[in-house]
């Protein structure tokens, strides 16, 4: 880790306390995973969220297929007959 220093707003460093106190963890802990929150919001990416395309029907599927697709899904990973 590197140390920074940052400008914060006095409101915002009371909020800080008060849930490091109720969470039982470190006010820098808080920080950190804040400023973790920013980086990962702020990132680009080199590729789109969906790069695959997927063979369908061109129909939104109904709440039965949806089942069976899980159901099926659920049946593979498991390697059993049902799905539970």
């Amino acid at each position: 880790m590197k140390r920074t220093n940052v400008y914060a707003d006095p409101e915002d460093l009371a909020l800080i306390k008060e849930a490091a106190k109720r969470r039982g963890i470190s006010e820098a802990e808080i920080i950190r995973q804040g400023i973790h929150l920013a980086a990962m919001a702020n990132q680009v990416w080199d590729e789109p969220l969906f790069s695959r395309t997927f063979e369908g029907s061109g129909r939104t599927p109904s709440t039965r297929d949806v089942r069976d697709a899980v159901a099926d899904a659920v049946c593979r990973e498991t390697g059993s007959g049902t799905a539970a």
